[in-house]
């Protein structure tokens, strides 16, 4: 096992596309935030807000925000739909183009727009010449924002962001991205793909824990949102407690209406460290090789078939297949009644390795899983 992690033994852990495990240097930090409260209370905030301030600054870093400024450090990926979502103006007739594989959390808050006459128009991407293509086909004079997964949860699907954005631009249509299954995994560059709104937990690829999340909005349209929470962390004299008169903060903290989850950051302040020194760069890479081994396994397996594309530049960290005989519910249990750690989705059972995974690993639970045979 990689010195980065203490993961017991007899886990396959292939699983990072739902809850990753934490690197040693998350548990350090939470233990090290941990005994000074414990010790020495809140004696030693200014310095958690040092930390916050870090946080922010590493994100931006991370997917090369213009500015730290850009950056809100949200709940969940759910939370900054929803402010995209609810914070825009929306007109009867207007709509909003997808895809047909999304989440849960970049379809619902999106559904709750019917009220004020909003459509969605959901794409299939299968059979089509291209996801881009059919996602770009689909819009039209009435659309106000294209929104997508940058990795689609289910099939593993990775579509071309940079052209997206650069049509969204030319069409002037607001560019929207979950990329809770891309950042930490593969480089991301919002300025580049020319992205208006992203988002995405910590919890995954990033290698942190539940209930902190990324938000960039780009800064022309920070004051176009409207908000609909309120609270002292969001003005821009957050900390005069005594100052009666408020307007919300020109940057993008305005939308995080209460006190900050600083355990959470201090946990995610010690993952995403390690990623920038590790580098994406290398990560993207190592994961990608990880990727393509477990493809090829799949290609020469007797007994089981590869559900993801493996075209160049259609896939990230996700892979889903399925056994050609027996039921991937059942394949699903018994890899993980032998330790494997991985999910039901898109119809076949998906693994998601990270940079660290050692292909020793991937060999077996290949292995298992072509070793299946069910009793009934």
């Amino acid at each position: 096992m990689h010195n980065y992690f203490e993961l017991d033994e007899s886990l396959i852990h292939l699983n990072h596309a739902a809850v990753a495990p934490w690197p040693k240097v998350v548990r350090d930090a939470i233990f090290d935030f941990t005994e000074e409260n414990i010790h020495h209370g809140s004696s030693r905030y200014p310095v958690w807000q040092t930390i916050e301030s870090e946080l922010r600054q590493q994100l931006a870093l991370l997917i090369n925000a213009p500015s730290a400024n850009d950056i809100a450090l949200l709940k969940s990926t759910s939370e900054g739909l929803s402010i995209v979502a609810h914070g825009l103006d929306w007109s009867p007739g207007d709509n909003i183009v997808t895809s047909n594989e999304e989440f849960p959390s970049n379809r619902i808050v999106w559904e709750s727009l019917k009220q004020y006459g909003v459509e969605l128009i959901e794409v299939d991407l299968t059979g089509a010449a291209s996801p881009e293509q059919a996602l770009i086909s689909a819009c039209n004079d009435q659309t106000r924002l294209l929104t997508i997964s940058s990795v689609q949860y289910a099939s593993g699907t990775r579509v071309d962001l940079q052209s997206l954005g650069t049509f969204c631009e030319q069409k002037k249509i607001l560019f929207c991205i979950d990329a809770i299954q891309s950042i930490g995994a593969l480089h991301t560059d919002v300025q580049k793909i020319k992205a208006d709104f992203m988002m995405a937990d910590g919890h995954k690829w990033m290698l942190g824990p539940e209930g902190v999340a990324l938000f960039y909005c780009r800064k022309q349209l920070i004051p176009e949102l409207k908000l609909h929470q309120f609270g002292w962390h969001m003005v821009e004299h957050f900390e005069d407690f005594n100052h009666k008169e408020w307007q919300p903060a020109k940057s993008a903290r305005r939308f995080e209406c209460g006190s900050p989850n600083m355990l959470g950051i201090h946990a995610l302040h010690a993952s995403t460290a390690l990623i920038l020194e590790i580098g994406m760069q290398q990560i993207e890479k190592q994961l990608l090789d990880n990727v393509r081994y477990l493809f090829n396994l799949l290609e020469t397996s007797e007994h089981l078939e590869c559900l993801t594309s493996n075209e160049k530049g259609s896939y990230g960290g996700i892979v889903v297949f399925r056994h050609k005989s027996e039921n991937s519910e059942s394949l699903y249990r018994y890899l993980m009644k032998n330790g494997v750690l991985c999910a039901l989705r898109g119809g076949g059972v998906r693994f998601s390795p990270h940079f660290y995974t050692p292909k020793t690993q991937i060999d077996k639970a290949i292995s298992l899983a072509n070793a299946y045979k069910s009793t009934n």
